[in-house]
């Protein structure tokens, strides 16, 4: 189904692997709609729980892919405008995604790969891993993932690495919020599935309205709105079966109905 893609599966969860590895998963044309195409089919699939965005080879994704580059150089701004929206686009869907997402970053994470990392819900990064927002050294900017890093690292942080495009170790990333957790390459998968099995003892629907939650308050003054607009979402999930199994689960001193069974 996908040329550029692998989709693994075990129990809710879907390790989405971007397989490029001859040019470091760098974006094309093609990648940016695979990606945006699989995000979509994996949010409407009720069998998984949770999504691991991954990369084969030596790296999480290097960014642009050069000759894909080389096509933009030549291109007329409306043509580059369509390009621009379809990554914007697809790193909006990855965001905006339901389901809890988690980044397996190894090796290079730049430009648009520094972009998907952030996009990301949670980013776990092996110690070897390299970000970057290297767009000026091109002659251009980080527009399209500035939403989710600018999300990750805060404006000020943003300052100087849009500017200075400078490497960003996983120790680094950590500390600016990036990542968050840095470990040794042979953790790596431990560590995800570890976030991965926590993610699976929550309640799929609280989840997905935790992350709505989140966008809906963040950054804004503690107003009347704002208050008013959280008591009426948590009033809301009370008086949902999810939440009455939950509280029954809990007084029962039992699993949820959603936590996998041990295996």
């Amino acid at each position: 189904m996908y040329e550029t893609l692998e989709i693994t599966r075990e129990g809710g969860v879907a390790t989405l692997w971007m397989n490029r590895p001859d040019v470091h998963n760098a974006f094309n044309e093609q990648l940016i709609a695979e990606l945006t195409v699989a995000c979509r089919a994996l949010d409407a699939d009720d069998s998984v729980r949770v999504v691991v965005l991954a990369g084969r080879g030596k790296s999480f994704s290097a960014g642009a892919d050069l000759n894909w580059m080389r096509r933009a150089a030549d291109a007329s701004v409306e043509e580059n405008l369509h390009d621009a929206r379809k990554l914007a686009g697809m790193l909006r869907t990855l965001a905006e995604m339901q389901k809890p997402t988690i980044a397996r970053v190894h090796g290079a994470a730049l430009g648009g790969g520094m972009g998907l990392a952030s996009a990301c819900d949670i980013c776990i990064a092996s110690e070897g891993a390299v970000f970057a927002t290297s767009e000026v050294k091109f002659g251009i900017i980080p527009s399209a993932i500035s939403p989710y890093v600018i999300r990750a690292i805060g404006s000020r942080q943003a300052h100087r690495y849009f500017q200075t495009a400078e490497r960003i170790s996983a120790a680094r990333a950590a500390d600016l919020g990036l990542a968050h957790e840095a470990v040794p390459a042979d953790q790596l998968d431990a560590t995800v599935q570890g976030v991965v099995t926590a993610l699976l003892q929550g309640g799929p629907r609280s989840q997905a309205a935790a992350k709505d939650l989140i966008r809906a308050v963040a950054d804004r003054p503690v107003s009347d709105e704002v208050v008013e607009d959280t008591a009426r979402r948590i009033a809301t999930l009370r008086a949902t079966p999810e939440a009455k199994e939950g509280l029954a689960a809990f007084l029962d001193k039992r699993p949820a109905a959603w936590v996998p069974a041990k295996q």
